[in-house]
């Protein structure tokens, strides 16, 4: 017996459950990805408070660490050039980004159809910006977000276009919840 062979033998339940597996690492993905961009939101909020902001600069500049790079400066520069008011706007789309993978990441969860496609394009739809983004100013941590990004959509693609098995309905038309 061949390796496809195997697999068109293999019960569904097992494909099932692997799929399912996948679905909630992908789920967990975005739940922790969900979390960080909701810190981002309140330290920005917090941000925007104009002594927050002088406190942030103010400890920056008086950091006492070796900073061979200048990294320290061009954050102090860049903040100021900003100032408090940008940080109402980054809070926002933060909190809306947390949206979206929230939704998706609930929607795997609890394996949704329409959360495998939503993903999907949502995904795949910020493929292209980190493409550029490693193209222009590359760094190993950004190359690995796009190949994961790369990889779920891929992954959920294939899924997606798989025929999902009905769930059984009950007397009056409702779809019985699937346990586990």
């Amino acid at each position: 017996m061949s390796p496809s062979d195997h697999r068109i033998t293999r019960p569904s339940s097992d494909i099932e459950a692997r799929h399912s597996l996948g679905l909630r690492i992908i789920a967990i993905y975005k739940a922790i990805k969900t979390v960080c961009l909701i810190f981002v939101a309140v330290a920005a909020f917090g941000l925007h408070q104009q002594e927050n902001f002088e406190r942030l600069v103010h400890s920056l500049e008086h950091l006492s660490l070796t900073d061979s790079s200048g990294l320290r400066w061009r954050l102090v520069e860049l903040l100021e050039q900003m100032g408090p008011s940008k940080f109402v706007a980054i809070g926002i789309v933060a909190l809306a980004y947390a949206a979206i993978f929230a939704t998706e990441g609930t929607g795997l969860w609890l394996r949704k159809h329409w959360a495998e496609w939503f993903t999907v394009i949502a995904t795949g739809s910020l493929i292209p910006v980190e493409i550029y983004e490693v193209l222009l100013r590359f760094n190993w941590l950004k190359l690995a977000a796009l190949i994961g990004n790369v990889a779920i959509v891929a992954y959920l693609v294939r899924i997606a276009m798989q025929p999902h098995a009905k769930r059984p309905k009950d007397a009056s038309g409702v779809a019985i919840p699937r346990e586990g």
